[in-house]
């Protein structure tokens, strides 16, 4: 049975790593206590240019959302299907409860360091 994994902050604000001592240890050809596997992809270092130039894939995606919602205000929804609506709505629900999680974290008061100063 595999090992839950674990987290542990490697920062006083918001960066954590998870850690699952199973696959850490045992499976894999890397070794070492904080490994990144960017997937499978045919040209890595395209990858880890476009993460370290453009943003991680949350701030990908979350830029994409906004994108879709502004088309979706001025999309006329007439002439799709029943399930085709179905699934906007779903998009609008995930993307306005994403909106909701960001303005609740942002406005939580910033963790203390052990020095007991404000970070931020």
């Amino acid at each position: 049975m595999p090992l839950p994994p674990f987290q542990f902050s490697l920062a006083p604000e918001k960066l954590w790593q998870a850690i699952n001592a199973w696959t850490w240890t045992f499976e894999g050809s890397q070794l070492g206590l904080v490994n990144v596997n960017i997937g499978e992809t045919r040209h890595p270092e395209i990858e880890r240019a476009i993460l370290d130039e453009v943003g991680s894939y949350g701030r990908q995606l979350g830029r994409i959302g906004d994108a879709l919602e502004v088309l979706m205000r001025h999309f006329d929804r007439e002439g799709l299907s029943e399930r085709e609506r179905d699934a906007l709505a779903v998009l609008e629900g995930d993307l306005a409860q994403i909106r909701g999680i960001k303005a609740r974290e942002r406005a939580a008061p910033a963790p203390r360091d052990g020095g007991g100063s404000e970070v931020g």
